[in-house]
């Protein structure tokens, strides 16, 4: 490939961490801490290559009219799917402005169809020479942009230290805890098929590049803390704990990592906490048959749950922040036994945070898609509620809807009882982890949501568009969910694409059958 440059490129590099304005109390805390790599990455690749390049982490909290980049000739914006419409109305304006846009992310990976119609670019798998062919062009693609991937990740990224001033200038933005994002490995040797990660191939990063990257930070005066962002971090876990210890010492950087029980044995919690861990956010996903990655998997209802508590209070014992993940909704899901046994869950292991998801169908993002789309049980929720907690996009197999959010509500509520916060708090025996939970259940993940489901179940009850909405009778979105939109885009409202709200929730298996939107641009693969 020939990667000489035609000009000197103003670049804009927008990370996407939330979906529009917010003054919510989380976001004050935590938002800054959830940056993403690839954005840092790519404006590192941009500036090694000579080009002048502006960074900004969105948090929700900024003045995105001040601080926007100004005068560019390319915007690159990296969004997950809950974000896709604010992208949208960014990728609107800028265009509006002259400059080239690219949209890069989650969602562009699963919704490549619908993103082609509001940027000049979408990027798939992103590696350096997807970003040099994108440059080289850098000319505008409409009506329908275009679709570029690599064949696969990339093996190698640029270190924490070539990153460092895109870091910083994110971090100064956290008032208390600040995070450092880092990445371990890529891919999963797990097969839930309802993730996005399932069918790509487990590989490491470079061991050589995390030392480096763990010898700067543990160099600083006052190191923050790591989130490794592997989707399971420390399935090698020997080799990735050698790199661990023959970087830093026991007690200079703080870790937080997402794992699964399977691996969080007492031997290796033992040598996480020497080695400073201090968050751990295993994926429990289900009591029954879908959860994979625990070492009870071949146990269901309420044994499961006995040893899943006690696993969870072991690895307490020794790391002091612990979040659970769970699913709800899934097919092997029936009656109230799932949601009762949470409850279970919930007073065996008074400490942990319960993490609850609704099983949502992100475009092309997992196997499962593709069958809940040809079974017609998809529902074309805007983009600007799948974020696993919103809307539940998939029509559940063993429930109506108004028992479904009957068993939401009360799970929530359950959870996030003051008894039960009392409960959590007394549990945990660090500051941190102790306001940390307060806070996220006293804000929208906890009070929030109580209050939004009920909302959603009254229109079930009273609403017949509503509900017709829900059972796939109608593809009318009802007023509720776009009066939110409005008044959470803001100002940027202005600039949404007339018709963005909406996208082709059958796309994926249109594809596997059908002529859609890629297959007539015909998509560059860059290798």
């Amino acid at each position: 490939m020939n990667n000489s440059h035609k000009r000197k490129l103003k670049i804009g590099i927008i990370d996407l961490v939330h979906k529009g304005p917010t003054k919510n109390l989380y976001a004050r805390v935590m938002h800054a801490n959830l940056a993403s790599i690839m954005p840092q990455v790519i404006a590192t690749w941009c500036e090694q290559d000579g080009h002048d390049v502006q960074y900004i982490c969105y948090t929700g909290l900024e003045d995105l009219s001040t601080e926007l980049p100004k005068n560019t000739d390319i915007i690159f914006i990296c969004a997950f799917t809950q974000s896709a419409l604010m992208a949208y109305s960014l990728s609107n304006m800028f265009r509006s402005q002259g400059a080239v846009t690219v949209l890069g992310g989650p969602h562009a990976r699963c919704y490549p169809d619908d993103a082609v119609k509001y940027f000049d670019y979408v990027a798939g798998f992103t590696d350096k020479d997807v970003i040099h062919d994108i440059l080289n062009d850098a000319e505008q693609h409409r009506p329908i942009g275009r679709y570029i991937s690599a064949s696969n990740q990339p093996t190698f990224l640029p270190g924490v230290k070539e990153r460092w001033k895109f870091i910083e200038a994110t971090i100064k933005k956290a008032p208390f805890m600040k995070m450092i994002p880092m990445i371990g490995s890529m891919g999963c040797p797990y097969s839930c098929p309802f993730c996005i990660d399932s069918t790509i191939s487990y590989q490491t990063m470079d061991y050589d590049q995390m030392t480096e990257d763990l010898q700067h930070i543990g160099g600083l005066k006052k190191p923050p803390w790591v989130g490794w962002h592997d989707p399971n971090f420390g399935i090698r876990f020997n080799e990735t704990l050698d790199v661990i210890e023959s970087a830093v010492k026991p007690g200079t950087i703080t870790f937080i990592a997402e794992s699964s029980l399977a691996i969080l044995s007492e031997k290796n919690l033992q040598r996480l906490q020497k080695n400073s861990f201090g968050g751990l956010l295993p994926g429990i996903e289900s009591w029954y048959d879908m959860g994979n990655k625990s070492k009870v998997a071949q146990k269901n209802g309420i044994e499961r749950v006995r040893q899943v508590a006690e696993h969870a209070n072991m690895v307490m014992r020794y790391i002091p922040y612990l979040q659970t993940n769970f699913v709800f909704g899934l097919d092997c899901d029936e009656g109230p036994e799932p949601f009762e046994l949470t409850k279970r869950f919930v007073d065996l292991s008074p400490g942990s945070f319960p993490g609850y998801s609704l099983l949502s169908a992100f475009g092309e993002a997992a196997p499962l898609n593709l069958s809940y789309q040809q079974e017609e049980r998809v529902i074309p929720f805007p983009f600007h509620f799948l974020n696993n907690h919103l809307a539940m996009n998939v029509k559940p197999l063993n429930y109506d809807w108004l028992t479904f959010y009957d068993h939401i509500i009360d799970i929530t509520e359950y959870t996030f009882s003051k008894k039960a916060i009392y409960r959590r708090f007394m549990a945990n025996s660090r500051g941190v982890p102790k306001w940390l939970n307060f806070v996220r259940a006293v804000s929208n993940e906890g009070y929030g949501r109580i209050k939004f489901f009920k909302k959603v179940r009254e229109n079930l009850k009273n609403d017949p568009s509503f509900r017709d909405f829900f059972d796939g009778k109608s593809n009318v979105l009802p007023e509720f969910y776009i009066n939110i939109i409005k008044k959470e885009l803001g100002e940027f409202w202005q600039w949404l694409p007339e018709g963005a709200i909406y996208h082709d929730h059958k796309a994926y298996s249109k594809k596997n059958g059908e002529t859609g939107i890629l297959d007539e641009v015909k998509p560059r693969i860059a290798v």
